[in-house]
Parts: C-alpha cells; sequence; structure tokens
C-alpha cells in the first residue's frame, strides 16, 4: 500500500494536450459494430478542436473477435504501440465493452511511466485507467468515446451550443487550466447536503467492484479522502444496492469525503414498490456525513463530463457544484 500512496502524492500528470497534436482512436474494448457513421463523427469532433487523428488499424480494419476488437494480446500490442509512439499524444476509445480485464497483465507499464499521454473512455475503459491510476499513478480521464459518445451523443443529444461548451472543456483539461467550474448540462440534485475536496477516483461502479477483485486492486488508503464519482448500466436495482455494500464493507464509504453519482441507464428492479436510485444509495450510505451529489453529467445515458482520475476536485452537493482544482496534465 506504500507504493500506492507515494504515487498518489506524486501524481503521474500526462503532458498537456494542445490543438495540433496528435490523438489516435484505439479498439480498446469493443469492436466496430456498423459504426462508421459515428466514428466520422467523432473524428470530426475532434478535428473541430483543432487536434489530429490517427485511427488505429484493430478499429480501421474493423478487427473483431467475439465481443472484443481482437485477443487480449492482439488489443495490448496495439495499446502499447501507441503508448511507445511519441508522436501519439492522446488515446481515445472508440467505444467501451467486456473487453480489458484480459489483457491488464499484458500492458507495458514502463511506456506509460516514460511518456505519460492522457487516455479516455468511459464504461468498461474505466477499469484501465483505474488500473493505470493504482500501477503507476497515471491520471486517466472518464470521458465519452469517439463513436457512441462524440460521434452519436453529441449530435443525437445535444445541441450547437453545448456540443461547443463541451469541447471547449475537453480543451480547457487536456490543456491543463485550473482551476474549471465543470458546466451543468442538466439538474444535478443534491442527494445529501454538504462541501468536501478530495481527489477523483471512479468509473463504472461494477468495475470499480471488479478490480477490487484482482491482484491489482487499489488499497484502502487509495480512498482516503477521495471523491468517489460512479455510474451504472443495465444492472438491476439491487445488484447496484450489493455493489455499493460491497464497497461499505471494504471500508470505503469509511473512507472517502464524497460521492457524485452519474445519470443510470436501465437501471431498474422488478420487485413491486421499488425504491428510487437516491434512495438505495442513502439506504447503504447510512448516517455517514458525506455530501451525495446526484445526476451528474457522465455516464451511458448522458454526455460526459471530463473526469480526471486523481486530480483534486471539490464538490458541494449543497450548491450542486462540481470543481477541478488543479491540472490534470503538465506543458
Amino acid at each position: 500500500m506504500g507504493g500506492y500512496l507515494q504515487r498518489m502524492k506524486t501524481l503521474l500528470r500526462p503532458k498537456a494536450v494542445l490543438p495540433g497534436d496528435l490523438v489516435a482512436i484505439a479498439g480498446l474494448s469493443a469492436p466496430m459494430f456498423d459504426d462508421d457513421r459515428l466514428l466520422r463523427r467523432g473524428i470530426g469532433v475532434l478535428e473541430g478542436m483543432g487536434l489530429r487523428v490517427r485511427v488505429a488499424p484493430l478499429v480501421e480494419t474493423q478487427t473483431r473477435r467475439w465481443w472484443s476488437a481482437g485477443t487480449a494480446q492482439q488489443i495490448a500490442d496495439e495499446l502499447n504501440t501507441l503508448l511507445r509512439d511519441p508522436q501519439v499524444r492522446a488515446i481515445i476509445a472508440h467505444t467501451g465493452g467486456n473487453t480489458v480485464a484480459s489483457y491488464l497483465d499484458l500492458i507495458d507499464l514502463d511506456a506509460v511511466r516514460a511518456d505519460p499521454k492522457p487516455i479516455l473512455g468511459y464504461s468498461d475503459i474505466s477499469l484501465l485507467n483505474l488500473f493505470l491510476h493504482g500501477q503507476t499513478g497515471l491520471v486517466g480521464f472518464h470521458a465519452d468515446l469517439a463513436t457512441h459518445g462524440m460521434g452519436g451523443d453529441w449530435f443525437d443529444v445535444l445541441d450547437a451550443a453545448r456540443r461547443d461548451e463541451l469541447a471547449a472543456l475537453y480543451l480547457r483539461v487536456l490543456a491543463g487550466e485550473a482551476p474549471i467550474a465543470l458546466p451543468p448540462g442538466g439538474d444535478w440534485e443534491c442527494w445529501r447536503p454538504g462541501r468536501a475536496r478530495g481527489r477523483l477516483l471512479g468509473g463504472l461502479l461494477n468495475r470499480i467492484v471488479r478490480l477490487q477483485a484482482t491482484p491489482y486492486a487499489l488499497p484502502a488508503g487509495a480512498f482516503d479522502g477521495a471523491v468517489l464519482f460512479w455510474e451504472e448500466v443495465r444492472r438491476p436495482l439491487e445488484w447496484v444496492w450489493n455493489d455499493l455494500h460491497l464497497l461499505r464493507l471494504s471500508g470505503v464509504l469509511d473512507r472517502i469525503a464524497a460521492m457524485a453519482v452519474g445519470v443510470p441507464q436501465q437501471v431498474s428492479t422488478e420487485y413491486p414498490d421499488p425504491p428510487t436510485l437516491r434512495e438505495v444509495v442513502l439506504d447503504v450510505v447510512g448516517d455517514r456525513d458525506l455530501p451525495v451529489l446526484g445526476q451528474v453529467d457522465f455516464g451511458h445515458r448522458s454526455t460526459n463530463l471530463l473526469l480526471p482520475v486523481g486530480v483534486t476536485a471539490e464538490l458541494d452537493a449543497t450548491g450542486r457544484a462540481l470543481t477541478l482544482l488543479e491540472s490534470a496534465t503538465v506543458r
């Protein structure tokens, strides 16, 4: 645990990503499933930010193996190639899926340490970012995907003004600006009042729990004073309740300073008289003095604000605000 806590004190911040830099769109989990139109639109969004874009081979050739963009070795080899390429300044997953756990032990961690670069994505990609943060201290980015995010929801859900606002936010965070008050796209909800500061730590709830069942689990001390953020998709409400109890039993809820809950998708139950997600969360939190901010703009049903793992933020549940207090990258 001491090694991890030392890495937390000296975060491995990626180099800043600036207009003109090269971004690679990679198949880090699921393959392309007739997503060409979404990919083209996602490329357009990134190019509209002034970034140059390269589509990695597994995406370009639409390679697939079962539910994955390739074998574990193929995906790891492609990721490692991008990590070692000095021209590539950021990597963004084209989509999520159910693959990352298969290749965590094949990643070149020395390449991450030698040339840290942002890895952007959510869903299954949150497992990758939590793993890399735990092993190297790398600041990962819970962010929209290239296809179903930037190429899909940014057009299907957002108007042009909000797209421009999100694009500007991404550029500011990736450039290392701070502080930044994250701009709500909807009505955030105060589920339990209060204000706290701490390092952002989180992702897809079931991936957080899965990581803790591996040798790469974050030690208990990693959660000390953290702002835990999580979202969930296509899970029965009772499973969410159980996963939160697993975090409670492991001591996580006694260590964190605050909690941010994203917009859930297809989280429900067939049991009669079902509770709301808010009621489930507060039931598990119990009488802990823990500010909880709900319906924050991240998750599978929402376009995603950029949340850098490991960076200090202030969560004000009473004022319904979330602010990044320090730089996520370095010049």
